[in-house]
């Protein structure tokens, strides 16, 4: 009984907001996060003293250590420790952990150091407590209602898509062969075009290509607002519902 009073009480700190103490468990957590991503960020400057990278060191081992703490806690207190393990954030809280030790004992010869900021992601548990939570149901429902719009959407971006390369390729591959040599060259394009993005890494240069590029732009104005306002109709049909 002690056991199980315990795991319940562990269960209200770790994965509660309701109690002072969850909520300050997972302000300490967040603080943790965002110390250990600035850490990684830090490490990745070129010309660091060898101070630097020691105390950049020692906080990593302290966070790694804090962090190997809550993963034992949430697991003990786990109603279901098979879920955890092998759930979303079981696998991220491991992963945030276990390139250090990989290297710390000289497992493996790769740098794994990247992985360390999949522990960011550890943040949405702390955000799906927040009052925010209310909005990401309703956009999460506005999808639902929107589901086929966003198919159709999609599909005929597609369409679009491959149409404008298809159309770029044919009045410029003969004269820029280097830049639109193939149907694919013309994808990167077509998409640059469509979103009204014009990084200008390739253009088109006669006179058929400048007018089939001023009416896809035309196109693209259009284009890049449809989605938006797919999902802002259907967010406020959500809201609507919630009354």
């Amino acid at each position: 009984m002690r056991l199980r009073a315990l795991q319940v009480r562990l269960s209200d700190l770790v994965d509660s907001r309701e109690s002072h103490y969850g909520r300050f468990f997972d302000n300490i957590v967040f603080g943790l996060i965002s110390i250990s991503v600035i850490s990684f960020s830090l490490e990745t400057l070129p010309g660091l003293s060898d101070l630097t990278l020691s105390v950049l060191y020692a906080i990593e081992v302290v966070t790694i250590g804090l962090f190997t703490v809550e993963y034992g806690l949430r697991f003990y207190a786990a109603k279901n420790k098979t879920s955890y393990v092998f759930g979303f954030y079981g696998i991220v809280d491991i992963l945030a952990i276990l390139p250090f030790y990989l290297m710390f004992f000289g497992i493996g010869h790769v740098d794994a150091r990247i992985i360390r900021i999949l522990r960011f992601l550890r943040v949405l548990r702390v955000l799906k407590f927040l009052r925010y939570n209310k909005a990401a149901e309703r956009l999460q429902r506005a999808i639902l209602i929107s589901k086929e719009e966003i198919v159709l959407f999609a599909v005929l971006s597609l369409i679009l898509l491959y149409i404008s390369a298809t159309g770029i390729w044919f009045f410029e591959h003969e004269v820029q062969p280097d830049k639109f040599g193939s149907i694919f060259d013309g994808l990167w394009w077509a998409v640059a075009t469509l979103t009204t993005v014009g990084y200008g890494d390739v253009y088109p240069v006669t006179a058929g290509g400048r007018f089939f590029t001023f009416v896809l732009l035309m196109i693209g104005l259009g284009f890049v607002s449809i989605p938006s306002g797919i999902i802002a109709s259907a967010l406020s049909k959500a809201r609507n519902e919630e009354g």
